[in-house]
């Protein structure tokens, strides 16, 4: 599984929960249980942490919100067989949504969690009343990617200094100021046996990267078969997803909506929280408003084939 050990300071999860498997997942949760439930999904290389802010944004505007690891990140497990497909994420997810024992969430998706949310929603595996996907689309940048792949894959054999942590990811992020202090990145690395950090994820997760024109074709027929109330999010600094995919994604799902965050780039919620949280808030609000009904009505999920094992491992 992962023989590094985890830093001093790094947040306990709130939860434990099985997904598939046999993998167990970190979770964390905010707000009135009672409140229309809101799951969100992380990126490749991110953790549940990412979504802090806006889980607590949501929660006091009355929704149950939670976010937990993907496999093969943070205090999640890893796999024996290092199996981080898409579908296989989905039947994490699936795995979540019945331990809440709320079978209609909103998903909330950054990048690959938002991929595993549109093939969840558009493969008729998850029944949501809302789907929110964040700088993620059936079309996205070859070379935004290569980035992301560059900046997971940088210094396998270990960091010596979490002062090297943060040098590696200012250079992946110019945009943002660089921390003054470094507790915070104890959550983002683990120390292994050589006394070296390590990013927190599986490097075997790497591996998994999808068929880029497989990942189109199948993410093309999801786009075209939703028809919940469904808004994509891009970061106006974005190198992933260009207005390019987002007038596509628009063409294919003509009763989505739209909303692009100025001075944000690929990580929207990170980078803005504050505007991201009021979008989505907005956007909810009118959708699955607290105490109301969601506008779209709950429908009987189909029996889907899913895609071949292994094929779409999500980054993004």
């Amino acid at each position: 599984m992962n023989s590094a050990t985890r830093l001093p300071g790094t947040p306990e999860p709130m939860h434990r929960w099985e997904g598939a498997d046999g993998i167990h997942l970190a979770a964390d949760s905010w707000g009135d249980p009672k409140g229309p439930l809101v799951i969100l999904q992380h990126g490749g290389g991110q953790t549940r942490h990412a979504w802090k802010g806006t889980g607590e944004k949501l929660a006091s505007a009355g929704y149950h919100v939670v976010a937990f690891d993907a496999r093969g990140h943070g205090d999640s497990d890893w796999t024996r067989d290092g199996h981080y497909s898409g579908d296989a994420m989905v039947q994490d997810l699936k795995r979540i949504v019945a331990i809440l024992g709320k079978p209609r969430p909103v998903l909330v998706g950054a990048s690959m969690g938002g991929g595993t949310s549109l093939l969840a929603v558009g493969e008729d595996h998850v029944d949501a009343t809302a789907l929110i996907l964040v700088d993620v689309a059936p079309r996205v940048e070859p070379d935004g990617v290569k980035k992301i792949q560059e900046f997971m894959g940088q210094k396998s054999d270990g960091f010596n200094s979490l002062e090297e942590v943060a040098q590696a990811i200012g250079n992946y992020q110019p945009h943002r100021p660089r921390p003054r202090n470094l507790d915070g990145l104890v959550k983002n690395v683990r120390v292994g046996a050589d006394g070296k950090f390590y990013w927190h994820w599986d490097p075997r997760f790497l591996g998994s990267t999808s068929d880029f024109e497989k990942r189109y074709q199948r993410f093309r027929s999801c786009a075209q078969n939703l028809k919940l109330p469904t808004l994509l999010v891009r970061g106006g600094l974005s190198d992933v997803l260009t207005e390019e995919g987002v007038q596509e994604f628009l063409s294919l799902c003509p009763h989505s909506e739209f909303v692009s965050v100025e001075g944000a780039a690929h990580m929207v919620a990170g980078d803005r929280n504050d505007a991201f949280g009021s979008s989505v808030i907005e956007f909810l609000g009118r959708t699955v408003p607290v105490g109301g009904d969601p506008v779209h009505p709950p429908h009987e999920l189909r029996p889907h084939h899913e895609g071949p094992e292994g094929e779409l491992g999500d980054i993004p």
